[in-house]
């Protein structure tokens, strides 16, 4: 069954642009790779983590909103796991129809973001 799923995931704060841009590339080509649909995509940039991780204050924070099966899900977050750069990582769920409506605007929001960068 196809659920809708919202998937954060934050990487060290010592890796250039390109490196950050690679790492995210990574994650999307998993979920295509294993028959997601990137709905959106929200760079959030660098942040303050709450507490340190692995000796890291800041760190480069993505969020992927997509659909897909449950079973992507296991592939993706093993993938997280083993990668160094990746700090933490925190997927989510949508299953009711509230949770579905905040899904919705939350892929809006992100894209309409996109389109202004873009411009």
């Amino acid at each position: 069954m196809i659920n809708c799923y919202e998937t954060l995931f934050v990487v060290k704060p010592t890796l250039t642009d390109e490196e950050i841009a690679t790492q995210i590339t990574k994650v999307k080509d998993i979920l295509a790779k294993e028959g997601g649909e990137l709905l959106a995509t929200n760079d959030m940039g660098m942040r303050k983590l709450a507490y340190p991780v692995e000796k890291n204050d800041r760190g480069y924070y993505t969020v992927l909103l997509y659909k897909s099966e449950g079973t992507l899900i296991q592939e993706l977050e093993r993938n997280l796991k083993i990668n160094e750069d990746v700090i933490k990582f925190l997927t989510v769920k949508y299953s009711n129809t509230k949770e579905m409506a905040q899904f919705n605007k939350l892929v809006e929001a992100a894209n309409k973001a996109e389109t202004k960068e873009e411009a």
